[in-house]
């Protein structure tokens, strides 16, 4: 069994570095409610969560992360603006890879702060940054609400809209989804005879399976409109594909986009929050001229980014995790909140992975 007390210790400085920064240290159980944050992190995480059932709390789970507790504890106690640093372990189902751990440190950094949102951004990249930099890391950025812009701004219907909102963070399903939207997939027969039918309760004299007759009633009525709505046109269907194909070094990403933006005017806000952000992170000393970005960075991760997005990982070893990620997780802090939201920015460092990195390990 490998000593952890060095990779504690790589932690506890970490940490400490982050109070230096004026963050205040806490730290969450690590048994946590499992209903709720399941349905909050991505596919990935809730395969791999470690789940147990305790006879007075219902479902518990080993804490696979330390954001979503965080953001919990700052929602029903903390105060804006706020800033906090953690370390310690965190919990993931290895399947496929038994030599990757199962366990493992995470130290992290999160900032509660609306009054300038791009500022925000800048200071947790660039303190994470600072700390990787020994390592020769690859960055990468992007940006979530790009592609949440995108959609919102298409001419289709609203329910159109939500569905493919919801499936931003699952590649396939969006892509599915968008064949289906603009009428490259077909209506399977079946359906299309089930929407045809008249009565298509006709026969049927008991409700059967887990839907009640309403509930099966009010799908229909979706699949109908559905049906009877227009297809995507070509040229959505394209500028969608144009902002998924952006990846460029930022300023020349930025440029693209607001090319793209002359098209698709409901995409300026967000294209102007790229600015804001890239201004901010070349205030901080960032060289944001070779900084890679890519809309499509940080898809099929956990669910809760929403914005800005970051990784920091070793170039040509995709066999190893990123040594940090982060990113903005506005709607996080509104679902914990219950509706009140607190612009929020964090992200996490494996001080194991970087301890094994410098002494030639990994």
């Amino acid at each position: 069994m490998n000593d952890r007390a060095p990779y504690r210790a790589e932690a506890a400085r970490l940490r400490a570095f982050f109070e230096a920064q004026g963050a205040v240290p806490v730290e969450p159980a690590i048994l946590q409610p499992a209903e709720v944050m399941l349905d909050l992190y991505g596919e990935d995480i809730r395969a791999r969560a470690y789940v147990t059932s305790d006879p007075l709390r219902g479902e518990q789970m080993l804490r696979p992360d330390f954001t979503v507790p965080v953001v919990q504890m700052h929602m029903a106690q903390g105060a804006e603006p706020a800033r906090y640093t953690y370390a310690g372990e965190v919990f993931r189902r290895q399947e496929e890879d038994p030599s990757r751990p199962s366990e493992y440190s995470q130290v992290g950094y999160e900032v509660f702060d609306g009054s300038d949102p791009a500022a925000a951004d800048a200071e947790v990249y660039a303190l994470i940054e600072s700390v990787v930099r020994p390592l020769g890391l690859k960055a990468s950025t992007g940006d979530m609400g790009i592609l949440a812009a995108t959609v919102s701004g298409l001419d289709t219907t609203e329910r159109r809209k939500r569905a493919l909102l919801r499936h931003i963070w699952r590649p396939r399903r969006f892509r599915a989804l968008i064949d289906k939207f603009s009428g490259k997939e077909p209506m399977a027969q079946t359906r299309r005879e089930l929407l045809a039918s008249a009565d298509p309760f006709a026969g049927v004299k008991v409700d059967t399976g887990l839907r009640s007759r309403a509930e099966v009633a009010e799908r229909l009525d979706a699949l109908r409109e559905e049906a009877a709505a227009a297809p995507l046109s070509r040229e959505q269907v394209e500028l969608i594909e144009a902002v998924l194909n952006v990846r460029e070094k930022l300023p020349f990403a930025l440029e693209n986009l607001r090319d793209i933006a002359v098209d698709l005017p409901a995409l300026l806000p967000a294209v102007d929050r790229v600015a804001a952000r890239c201004a901010a992170l070349e205030a901080r000393g960032v060289d944001v001229a070779n900084l890679d970005f890519e809309v499509a960075h940080g898809r099929a991760q956990m669910e809760y980014y929403d914005g800005f997005v970051f990784s920091f990982a070793v170039e040509g070893r995709p066999d190893l995790s990123p040594v940090a990620v982060g990113g903005r997780y506005d709607a996080l802090t509104r679902v914990l909140g219950g509706g009140i939201e607190i612009p929020a920015v964090g992200g996490v460092i494996r001080p194991g992975l970087m301890l094994d990195l410098m002494e030639g390990r990994a």
